[in-house]
């Protein structure tokens, strides 16, 4: 059974959080790979620390790309300026990996999973809805200029209880010229009212240690993957355990966690569910999966309509969601659901 606890948190962060800065290197090296070669294999992973980067991982592919010159086009539009020292060791996928990828089977063994509630009208739980928009909203501030003390790095967390929202914290990188009490005044008015609306009775933390002036690669390492339950349901639901970021959908990982979420979603727009879980599981080199199970809030099991309606093998999931397109970049902050303009966000008639 699908079972939301009553007290929980969930979290998002800025596009200039460490580890989100790696997520955006990795897939904007991808979409590039992708751009030139829609065919191209990526395994992209990125890592960030104190002034250095170094990227690394497989690829497979016809594109001619310079992967320093990509993450220093990231990290620069992101709003970093530090200058960094780049180390790129990429390769050829491993030949064993390939003949099993070759002939249409999962580039991994592993389990995914894909969510969907009607919530909200994004089909996503309205705390991670919330969360996003409170990160997001920073970006936002710094870079239209509201805020001209705000910098890249930032968090957000919101705390619900017995389904309401009991504490709202957020976390911003700040010029070393401003005062706490001004941080906190400017982002209730600018950002935490207008995201939130109704604040009365809500605890809000901002800059819990009191200063947030170092952040970035300056302040702490990041890397391709550490923010999955950002990624996807705030760790509400189950998660494979996979990251996302810098991977072609060969692997499964990241296509399969999409299709899940596709069926998901569409199980609940037909109004077969009020809240559903897909989850299914393969062997690396088999496009028959192990494993495909789809459960209402109920318990119930929905298996035998997500089947009819959805393919799970590693092909036909690329080609029903055209996933050999560059589209990688925008999923890299800011969740890889809920978005409108994703494949796999799309309503279609599903066969009963």
């Amino acid at each position: 059974m699908i079972f939301t606890p009553k007290t929980y948190t969930v979290e998002s962060v800025t596009s200039g959080h460490p580890d989100k800065v790696c997520d955006q290197i990795s897939d904007a090296i991808l979409d590039e790979c992708l751009k030139q070669d829609p065919l191209a294999r990526a395994g992209i992973e990125t890592f960030g620390n104190h002034g250095m980067l170094v990227i690394g991982g497989e690829v497979t592919t016809k594109a001619n790309f310079d992967a320093e010159k990509i993450a220093k086009e990231v990290y620069k539009k992101i709003g970093y300026e530090q200058d960094l020292k780049i180390i790129t060791g990429i390769v050829k996928q491993s030949p064993d990996i390939a003949q099993g990828v070759d002939t249409g089977g999962a580039g991994d063994q592993g389990i995914m999973y894909g969510y969907a509630t009607n919530e909200t009208e994004k089909f996503m739980p309205e705390a991670v809805v919330k969360v996003h928009k409170l990160a997001k909203g920073l970006e936002d501030l710094r870079n239209q200029g509201i805020l001209k003390w705000l910098k890249p790095d930032g968090k957000t967390q919101i705390t619900v209880e017995n389904g309401k929202i009991k504490t709202i914290l957020v976390s911003c990188q700040h010029d070393e010229n401003v005062s706490q009490e001004e941080i906190k005044k400017e982002l209730i008015e600018k950002l935490i009212k207008p995201a939130m609306g109704d604040i009365s009775g809500i605890e809000i933390l901002v800059n819990p240690t009191g200063r947030f002036v170092q952040g970035g690669f300056e302040a702490d390492a990041g890397l391709t993957g550490r923010k999955i339950m950002v990624d996807t349901y705030g760790g509400l639901i189950t998660h494979g355990g996979g990251c996302f970021s810098g991977k072609d959908p060969s692997k499964v990982d990241r296509s399969a966690a999409y299709m899940c979420r596709f069926a998901a979603k569409n199980l609940v727009a037909a109004g077969l569910a009020e809240k559903c879980l897909v989850s299914v599981a393969y062997a690396i080199g088999k496009a028959e999966p192990l494993m495909v199970e789809a459960i209402n809030e109920k318990g119930e099991s929905l298996v035998d309509i997500v089947k009819k309606n959805f393919d799970f093998t590693p092909k036909a999931i690329i080609e029903r969601l055209n996933l050999r397109q560059p589209i990688y970049s925008q999923t890299s902050a800011y969740g890889h659901f809920g978005k409108d303009n994703l494949p796999w966000e799309k309503i279609v008639t599903l066969t009963q």
